[in-house]
């Protein structure tokens, strides 16, 4: 019988000789992965050598993720390993990004302890597309922005995006997720358009007291060097700081700026945007911010 020569396999034999089931072979024969060479007088498939050698072929194939389709298009000569696996990588890049959305929407829900509606809101915002995220910002930026009398804020706002990467980190999406939800909410959209407000120039004047803080940071830099020398806010040598940092100007009015700056979150919102950026943004800075409106109140009060 043809299935006794020792050149000639079964599949029986051929699952043997590869390690692979009975099963699978049977579906590969099937699929025309594996197509037997002959058959036996009973009818039973029957196999050769270069089927072991084909065997391995598409095993290697399908544990590089490879369809069986695309596997009978290389094998077939219709397509080349090259062209697939080119086209492959690209899928695989596609599901590796999509996989580092889910982690990051997963360890954000985690670390929050969300509920199920929040979980399904941070999953859209983390996987709207790029247009959709540019829309958000940009509804953001006209109304915090839109219509302030500042031509040098006005070019920094045309100049101003917010953008994932292609291939964004789980640090980034997860900093995405909370800057979506934050410029969404009216009440920071209006707490910050407040705060612009008071540091934009009046037409004619010039720029706001208080507006330094929040671009100069060597204000902060130079609170955070008083902190750590253990000075109270409100001591006589709090004093002298305040008068090295701002001189003659208007105390109050700094301290206006101050205050609605810390009330709309501006120092979180923009170590958001950093993060989302992937910047090494410099370091929080609340909590020399607060010491120095503590201290303007306590100079005010003398």
């Amino acid at each position: 019988m043809d299935d006794e020569r020792p050149d000639v396999l079964t599949i029986g034999r051929l699952a043997h000789r590869t390690g692979l089931p009975v099963r699978t072979l049977r579906f590969w024969s099937d699929e025309g992965a594996v197509p037997p060479v002959g058959r036996s007088a009973g009818g039973y498939r029957l196999y050769d050598a270069e089927s072991v050698a084909r065997v391995e072929l598409v095993r290697t194939l399908r544990e590089l993720g490879l369809g069986l389709d695309d596997v009978c298009r290389v094998l077939s000569g219709r397509t080349t390993v090259a062209g697939v696996a080119d086209a492959h990588v690209a899928a695989l890049d596609a599901q590796i990004r999509s996989l580092k959305v889910s982690r990051a929407v997963l360890s954000t829900v985690a670390k929050r302890g969300s509920t199920v509606e929040e979980t399904a809101l941070m999953n859209r915002l983390a996987r709207l597309s790029a247009a959709e995220r540019k829309q958000i910002i940009d509804e953001f930026k006209e109304e915090v922005f839109g219509g302030l009398d500042d031509p040098r804020l006005r070019d920094r706002m045309r100049a101003f995006s917010i953008e994932l990467p292609d291939d964004p980190t789980p640090e980034q999406v997860d900093a995405w997720i909370e800057l979506a939800e934050l410029v969404r909410d009216p009440g920071f959209r209006a707490r910050l358009r407040t705060w612009m407000e008071l540091n934009t120039p009046i037409p004619g004047q010039g720029r706001p007291p208080g507006a330094s803080i929040w671009w100069a940071r060597q204000i902060v830099q130079t609170v955070a060097e008083v902190r750590k020398g253990g000075v109270a806010p409100e001591g006589p040598a709090a004093a002298e700081v305040l008068s090295e940092l701002f001189g003659d100007a208007d105390r109050a009015a700094v301290l206006r700026s101050l205050e609605a700056g810390i009330e709309a979150g501006a120092e979180h919102y923009r170590r958001l945007v950093a993060r989302v950026r992937g910047q090494n943004s410099s370091p929080d800075a609340t909590e020399e911010l607060e010491w120095l409106a503590r201290a303007l109140r306590a100079a005010d009060q003398t």
